[in-house]
């Protein structure tokens, strides 16, 4: 017999707790056979500042509340017990060493339950431990068989019974385990909670055979009449094995297939035919037939059945091959992206036999493969000419399908070359001509004039955008001696870009022949002129027409700033703009942005002579916009 003398972890909580409070450690549950005894491990604690002279101590039945009067099983002062427990109760642990182990003798069924231990330390130091244990009294060993005992697997079935009595030590003996095994008594082991068992174990491979078998254990007790049996039957099982079962299956679209499964198993299985995890048929039977009529594509692929019972399970698989077109190719992958980026495509399908892949953008073949169903395409480092539909097609014997995809690449604005400005004798319209993704924000700023338009005031920029270009124009009204400085500047997201657009066409201003030097000095000479005339009629008192009649209207002159203006006015010059618009590729008509400085208001008479008008000709007006 084997003895563990390893401390249990009850007995080490006990030693670290020791010292500051009330407390008490027993085991929760113990066990003992009939007409044997029990010992009750038990050890308790209170506050050190106490020091009692003696330590007292009250065993209670069933209730830890004196007022309720419960069954006294031991007490140390007075020895006074209730008729149950007379001569069957006494303490085996040392008080004031504080052990209150309790033994209880010729044990009997109506001694079961809880018990629970009280500190009598004098006057009104006294508690009632809430912890207490409970005695469960037996009369059988406990057979312990797994909860599953297969054929052919080797299981460990073990005998327990209590050991807690110090006076009486049971013995164990296996009953019918003929054929089985030979017992192996592993000893007398303690629990984790301070009590001790006796286990004997049992080691056998159990066949079919053994299914229903009865086996029994015995402990007996020496120099007694006391011996107890228990028996267990064996409930040996086997999982199912399918012993019939359909070789892969090839089919043409249309016709009938049959399958079978068989299997054998006890208790008898369940058959289940299976495909991607849908069941088709099933049934508690030794095999089971699938009827397939007038099999379609979908239904190609792997077909499982399945046997099993509570004990175990089995499975196997037949393939149905069945010819069919390719499906629909699906693609996955970046579809949006950053000029620069790397792009992965993945174009999948499936059919039988397996089809030949191919992308393709515009007629250009760009990534093929044989008789696999799945194409992927790589571009590297994607550029704006990448953006567009693409096509993946899927091909076999039996059909062909496609899909169409697009891919968006999104980068910075690029202002095109031919953008530009042309001038006619009073207008001037700038086309500018974006390739961007996404959509820019267009402005035109004018540096010199401190002015800037964008795309948001339609009354002076027209925009039509196609595909990733968007034409953006601006036009201006009036005559200057300066040519104006147009930048157009672009932005989205990924950045901004800018350019001073050029001045085109054959209707170029004056100015831009004499340069802005003689401009200056045109004007200069003008000033000195119309200064001139205005004196010499001052001093011939010219008199045939000192003032502009209400019904005439007054010349209108021009500096050599721009003012933007929204005035309804009409000019000559507007007729010439259809076909300058026509140059530019507009539609329709685009609003005008009219930069002519006037400094008389038609159909109203001038009120100051024409040398005082010339002066504040001179002066640059603000620009502003209407």
């Amino acid at each position: 017999m084997i003895f563990l003398t390893a401390l249990p972890l009850f007995w080490i909580m006990i030693s670290a707790s020791r010292g500051g409070h009330w407390g008490a450690w027993m085991p929760s549950s113990i066990s003992a056979f009939e007409g044997t005894c029990v010992s009750i491990p038990c050890r308790f604690d209170f506050p050190d500042e106490l020091r009692p002279a003696v330590v007292h101590g009250v065993w209670y039945f069933n209730s830890p509340y004196p007022k309720n009067y419960p069954p006294v099983v031991f007490k140390s002062r007075t020895q006074v017990v209730h008729e149950s427990f007379q001569g069957r109760s006494r303490l085996l642990g040392d008080l004031g060493l504080r052990n209150c182990t309790l033994l209880l003798s010729s044990v009997s069924p109506e001694l079961g339950g809880k018990y629970y231990f009280r500190g009598d330390l004098g006057g009104y130091n006294q508690y009632t431990f809430s912890e207490h244990s409970i005695l469960d009294v037996i009369n059988t060993p406990n057979i312990v068989v797994p909860p599953e005992v297969v054929a052919g697997t080797e299981v460990e079935v073990s005998c327990m019974v209590p050991d807690n009595c110090p006076e009486l030590r049971p013995e164990l003996g296996w009953l019918g385990h003929e054929g089985l095994g030979e017992p192996a008594v592993l000893g007398r082991l303690r629990e984790d909670e301070g009590t001790w068992v006796q286990v004997s174990l049992l080691h056998f491979v159990p066949t079919r055979e053994a299914n229903g078998h009865r086996l029994g254990c015995q402990a007996s007790f020496p120099n007694t009449s006391l011996q107890f049996e228990g028996y267990a039957s064996l409930d040996v099982k086997y999982p199912p094995v399918i012993v019939e079962m359909n070789a892969s299956v090839e089919a043409i679209d249309g016709s009938q297939v049959s399958l079978l499964c068989g299997a054998d198993s006890n208790p008898p299985p369940l058959l289940t035919w299976m495909r991607d995890g849908t069941v088709l048929r099933e049934a508690v039977a030794e095999s089971l037939l699938l009827e397939l009529d007038g099999v379609s594509p979908e239904e190609d692929g792997v077909y499982a059945c399945l046997a099993e019972n509570a004990y175990g399970q089995d499975n196997r698989t037949v393939g149905l091959s069945v010819m069919y077109a390719p499906w629909k190719p699906t693609v996955n992958g970046t579809l949006v992206a950053v000029e620069g980026e790397t792009v992965s495509v993945v174009c999948s399908t499936q059919s039988n036999p397996d089809p030949i892949l191919t992308i393709f953008k515009e007629k250009q073949i760009l990534a093929t493969v044989i008789y696999e169903s799945e194409l992927q395409l790589e571009l590297p480092a994607v550029k704006p000419e990448d953006d567009g539909e693409y096509w993946c097609v899927a091909e076999n014997q039996y059909g062909q399908r496609a899909t169409a995809f697009n891919l968006s690449v999104e980068f910075a604005p690029v202002i095109l070359l031919e953008s530009h400005c042309a001038a006619a004798r009073d207008t001037v319209q700038c086309l500018c001509v974006v390739k961007s993704n996404p959509e820019p924000a267009v402005a035109f700023e004018l540096p010199s004039r401190n002015v800037t338009v964008n795309e948001t005031e339609r009354e002076f920029v027209y925009s039509e955008r196609s595909g990733l270009l968007l034409t953006s124009i601006l036009t201006l009204r009036g005559q200057a001696q300066a040519p104006p400085r147009v930048i157009c500047t672009s932005r989205n997201l990924y950045g901004t870009k800018s350019l001073e657009l050029p001045f085109q066409g054959a209707h170029r201003l004056m100015w831009a022949k004499i340069g802005p030097v003689g401009a200056v000095v045109a004007f200069a000479v003008l000033i000195a002129i119309v200064c001139y005339i205005t004196q010499t009629r001052r001093k011939k008192n010219v008199t045939e027409s000192p003032s502009f009649s209400a019904g005439d209207n007054p010349p209108v002159l021009f500096s050599s700033d721009f003012r933007i203006s929204g005035a309804p006015e009409k000019y000559e010059s507007e007729r010439r703009l259809g076909s300058e618009r026509r140059l530019l590729g507009l539609r329709g008509e685009p609003p005008e942005l009219d930069l002519s400085y006037s400094h008389s208001d038609p159909g109203k008479r001038p009120t100051k002579d024409s040398y005082t008008l010339t002066e504040e000709l001179a002066e640059y007006a603000e620009i502003r916009v209407k």
